[in-house]
């Protein structure tokens, strides 16, 4: 854990940090559970650093009788504290804004009825509730059968042929089960990357359409590896539509890739909805520094998210506890 820990006096203490987990771990072992935070801001890395490091937080903690910083604590030196104004009071809001959380995400939670008594507790039991009460807003969805014949969907460049690998990869090594897959291709043939191949390597049986689109073993899956979807134009996709329509392919896994800005993000999601997408799949997480945004997209009851693609490895990298690995990388979830 890399931090930095500095004495304003009077119990008050500036702590430079990398997250808000790290935030909290270290108020909560250095000041204890009654410390209160005084301000947040995003500290950017000096030079051109910047250019390469994600900013810091410094936070300003302060607790009611001053506490000697340890000697552990790297680069702790007390100063003089400042004659100007004391730090405006920034909490719980202002550390989940830092965490990535959007407002959509802390609008749903402010509106909560038990936003003031949250407001209310020690920083790290807040953030600690706070974890707990979006997943718990998360996993609030009925649950649905195992997928058995399902399509995957997704933009171009999304990563979709991989993710569809990477739940094969699941299915007969974790779950042993057996089944084929079906490249559907339009007028638009394209390359179908690793899948071949991998498809090969497991014994699952890779056909073309048109050809059969029902297990053909009791029990077993079928999954569809279709062209890159249109977010800007609806009529681009209306062949796959009517495809999926006529066939009666029911679930349908839209694959996002969570490096998108959240312009992107939204149109990509957007036409997946407009074709009746049932479960979620993010991937390229490797390459994101915060997954608040993903908040917003585990609120639709309507998706059920299926995993989180974490690497590019085709055998893993593959986190199905969506609501939990988002926790871990957002919030601390235990007291």
């Amino acid at each position: 854990m890399y931090s930095t820990a500095q004495s304003l006096g009077s119990g008050t203490y500036r702590f430079t940090v990398k997250s808000t987990e790290e935030a909290v771990v270290l108020i909560r072992e250095k000041l204890g559970p009654l410390a209160r935070v005084l301000s947040v801001r995003s500290v950017p890395a000096p030079g051109f650093r910047r250019f390469f490091s994600a900013p810091r937080l410094e936070v300003v903690a302060q607790v009611d009788s001053p506490v000697s910083a340890p000697d552990d604590t790297p680069a702790a030196t007390a100063v003089p504290a400042p004659a100007a104004a004391a730090p405006t009071v920034a909490g719980l809001t202002d550390l989940l804004r830092r965490s990535g959380l959007t407002e959509t995400a802390l609008n749903r939670l402010q509106t909560g009825v038990n936003w003031t008594e949250l407001s209310n507790l020690p920083l790290h039991r807040a953030l600690a509730e706070t974890s707990r009460l979006l997943r718990a807003q998360a996993e609030a969805r009925p649950s649905r059968a195992p997928l058995s014949r399902a399509a995957f969907l997704g933009t171009s460049g999304v990563g979709r042929t991989t993710a569809l690998c990477k739940w094969l990869a699941a299915e007969v090594f974790r779950r042993a089960r057996t089944g084929h897959v079906v490249a559907v291709e339009f007028d638009r043939p394209g390359s179908l990357g690793p899948l071949p191949v991998f498809a090969e390597a497991l014994g699952v049986p890779l056909a073309h359409f048109p050809c059969e689109t029902q297990p053909a073993v009791p029990g077993g899956f079928v999954y569809f590896d279709l062209p890159g979807l249109s977010p800007r134009r609806p009529a681009d996709n209306q062949p796959v539509a009517d495809w999926l329509d006529r066939e009666g392919i029911k679930e349908r896994v839209l694959v996002l890739n969570a490096a998108y800005d959240r312009a992107a993000l939204r149109e990509a999601y957007a036409a997946g909805r407009d074709l009746g997408a049932t479960h979620l799949v993010f991937t390229h997480l490797d390459e994101v520094p915060q997954w608040g945004k993903l908040w917003d997209y585990l609120f639709d009851e309507d998706l059920e998210p299926l995993f989180l693609a974490t690497g590019p490895s085709l055998t893993g990298d593959c986190e199905e506890d969506v609501p939990g690995a988002i926790v871990r990388r957002t919030l601390p979830d235990d007291n």
